[in-house]
């Protein structure tokens, strides 16, 4: 079938691979990432609640991947495993990284490289295990993956080219990425600076004569086109969250926000210098490969006057040092998929080892295009020791994921696929992991067993969001979405409850809404209701659940 494009068939066995990876993980080992479930549960409480409204998404996370979600979980009625088992997460992951396999492809097709690089280099990207794993578990690093590989490859494009819609593309990518995750706010920055000195120095080179205005002028232009979209994107999100919440950066200023759960649970494991060591030892074990790539690929670069080398350093880059930042100051995590970026970097890399070939097609090319030097004589020998070197780091990676150190989202797989901790305590956290949230999923059975009418369950979905998803009737639940929340947490009875939710205020339970107005709901029912049903949770730092029924709700309830 000559219609098929090699790029199509690409994307299609990844899809098939992420796919098939995705609903094994979730269908018949059950692990799923309490992330990926809260972005599913807020689209279906965007279509599915007691008061559906577009906002049900909240302003915590970025938005990109619920509203992605949203068609999935509007099937959810009919195949209730979408949000009951985030397949809908599972499938939009798996879309977005498949894309991001292609776009790898595509920047070696621009670039000319051999089909035999073009082909290893790809798949070992692909195939990579972190790359395999979030392109299976509904998380945004594959959509955010694909957008900084989109951004990546059409601003290598322009540096040839000095197409517009190159530039356009770039900036729409990023302007995307920050709806996906905050950090493409650095690689905005970096890359307007990056159009702003090109154009210049072009400007200034083609007509040295020019008032210095022009050139100037000529690179703001192009640098407006790169942060506009991304301007657009932050100050769109800021007002609407200030319009709906009083707050412009609510994922800074919420009491749900990043800043609140780290306090929450028991603020930074570390900062300083054994941070930066962290930082250094995650970009490293996924990709053992940059002391090496590194330095031959900038030594190439130079030899060759190559400025293509320089997008993917400064794009990528700047995501994994901004990322290092932050956990050296003491605001995030210690995940390692945070320093997931560098897996395309070198996969960039890689593909740069060998010289550009061939003329790349635009649609208008610019004032200073310019034709690539193709006298640069290949080097398959250095290319083949960069696939090599990319082949070596996979199972370094592997054994890394392994480690409950440097990787405590992903070591409990071990367990699934007998690689686990030989210690028995070591392999019931392991298992308490990947069971995570079966408690929730059996509490959403019972409430569903029940027959409730609409608003009998109140909670928040502080750690409730699972419990909502694995629901077959999530209109039964009143949480702090809905527009008379605040009024049924006051007076439950009133409005209509006839249960509460609660959990210890330890922990993330310090920010639970339910705690914050009744303080002794867990332990006493707070004056308001009297203990119906306890619930220890067999999962990995998930709560003790206490059913609460209502006093003083209506006879005959």
């Amino acid at each position: 079938m000559r219609w098929v494009r090699p790029v199509q068939v690409v994307f299609a066995l990844a899809l098939v691979v992420y796919l098939v990876l995705g609903f094994v993980l979730a269908l018949r080992y059950h692990f799923l990432m309490g992330d990926a479930l809260s972005r599913v549960q807020s689209a279906q409480g965007a279509l599915f609640s007691r008061d559906p409204h577009l906002a049900e998404i909240g302003f915590i996370f970025t938005p990109l991947t619920s509203l992605v979600e949203l068609p999935l979980v509007a099937l959810s009625p009919w195949i209730p495993e979408l949000t009951r088992y985030g397949l809908a997460g599972v499938i939009m992951s798996a879309m977005f990284m498949a894309a991001a396999v292609a776009q790898i492809w595509g920047i070696a097709a621009d670039r000319g490289t051999p089909r035999w690089q073009q082909v290893a280099v790809t798949a070992l990207f692909a195939v990579n295990p972190m790359i395999l794993f979030y392109g299976a578990t509904g998380m945004s690093e594959a959509p955010f993956i694909f957008l900084m590989c989109w951004a990546t490859r059409r601003l290598i494009r322009w540096t040839s080219t000095d197409d517009v819609h190159d530039l356009i593309s770039v900036g729409v990518a990023l302007g995307l990425g920050y709806l996906t995750r905050y950090d493409a706010a650095v690689a905005i920055a970096a890359a307007a600076v990056f159009v702003a000195v090109v154009t210049r120095r072009r400007a200034t080179h083609a007509d040295p004569s020019s008032a210095r205005s022009h050139s100037r002028r000529s690179a703001l232009l192009d640098a407006v086109i790169v942060v506009a979209p991304g301007a657009l994107s932050v100050s769109v999100w800021a007002a609407t969250s200030w319009l709906l919440t009083g707050q412009l950066f609510a994922q800074f200023e919420s009491g749900y926000g990043n800043a609140q759960i780290l306090a929450q649970s028991g603020g930074p494991t570390e900062s300083g210098l054994p941070a930066l060591g962290f930082s250094a030892a995650s970009i490293l074990v996924l990709a053992p490969a940059m002391p090496l790539l590194v330095p031959a690929v900038a030594a190439l670069a130079i030899r060759r006057r190559d400025v293509e080398v320089l997008v993917p350093t400064l794009l990528f880059g700047s995501v994994l040092a901004f990322q290092a930042y932050s956990y050296v100051t003491g605001v995030t995590f210690p995940f390692l998929r945070f320093y997931i970026c560098v897996i395309p970097l070198v996969a960039v890399y890689a593909l740069q080892f060998s010289p550009v070939r061939g003329t790349l097609q635009s649609r208008r090319p610019g004032a200073y295009s310019a034709p690539r030097d193709e006298r640069q004589s290949r080097m398959p020998v250095v290319a083949l020791v960069a696939v090599l070197a990319l082949a070596v780091s996979i199972p370094v990676t592997v054994v890394a994921m392994g480690n409950r150190h440097l990787s405590v989202q992903q070591y409990a797989l071990g367990v699934l696929f007998g690689a686990g901790e030989n210690d028995p305590v070591e392999q019931a956290k392991q298992r308490a992991i990947v069971d995570t949230f079966a408690t929730e999923r059996q509490i959403a059975d019972y409430l569903d067993a029940m027959n409730l009418p609409e608003g009998s369950v109140l909670m928040d979905t502080v750690y409730g969001f699972s419990i909502v998803a694995a629901s077959k009737n999530p209109k039964q639940f009143v949480v702090p979405s809905d527009k008379d929340f605040v009024g049924a947490l006051n007076d439950p009875a009133g409005h209509g409850v006839r249960y509460i939710m609660a959990i210890p205020t330890e922990g993330r339970g310090a920010s639970d809404a339910v705690n914050r107005r009744y303080p002794t709901i867990f332990d006493n029912g707070g004056t308001v209701a009297s203990l119906d049903l306890e619930i220890p949770n067999t999962g990995a730092d998930q709560p003790t659940w206490r059913m609460y029924r209502v006093l003083g709700e209506p006879a005959g309830q």
